[in-house]
């Protein structure tokens, strides 16, 4: 895990707690970056570094543990770094896109303009077949 000295970072606007509408079609689309929660993460990261506590904000559905899995699954496929910043007290972590984790970012976005145009159809598609399996039961 790459070290630093010190935080080079300027000071950065917090990530809103209403970053992801809570009504947000993200668990019904079939699309998934690394796990359930990977894409969300990516979203996240997007303007640049963040602590953990900072990602809890707008992810408080993730409980702390699977965000832990999350990040590690991220980490390990190179879609980003762990890096122990080392400001003083108290020693911090930072979590960062990869230049392989930012090719991500167009494909979210054409995900998220997916789920905005056909989001409906799926929902229904999806209700009409556990309509069809309760008839056929």
């Amino acid at each position: 895990m790459p070290e630093s000295p010190k935080s080079d970072s300027a000071p950065r606007e917090p990530l809103r707690a209403d970053l992801f509408d809570p009504a947000c079609p993200s668990a019904a689309t079939p699309f998934r970056i690394a796990d359930k929660w990977g894409g969300l993460v990516v979203v996240c990261l997007e303007s640049g570094p963040r602590r953990f506590s900072e990602l809890r904000v707008p992810l408080s559905r993730v409980s702390p543990k699977v965000l832990t899995e999350t990040l590690r699954a991220l980490e390990r496929d190179g879609f980003l770094t762990r890096t122990v910043v080392d400001a003083g007290p108290p020693v911090h972590v930072e979590y960062e896109l990869t230049p392989l984790g930012r090719t991500l970012l167009p494909a979210i976005a054409a995900c998220r303009e997916w789920a905005a145009a056909n989001l409906e159809l799926l929902l229904e598609a999806r209700v009409g077949f556990e309509e069809q399996r309760t008839a056929a039961a």
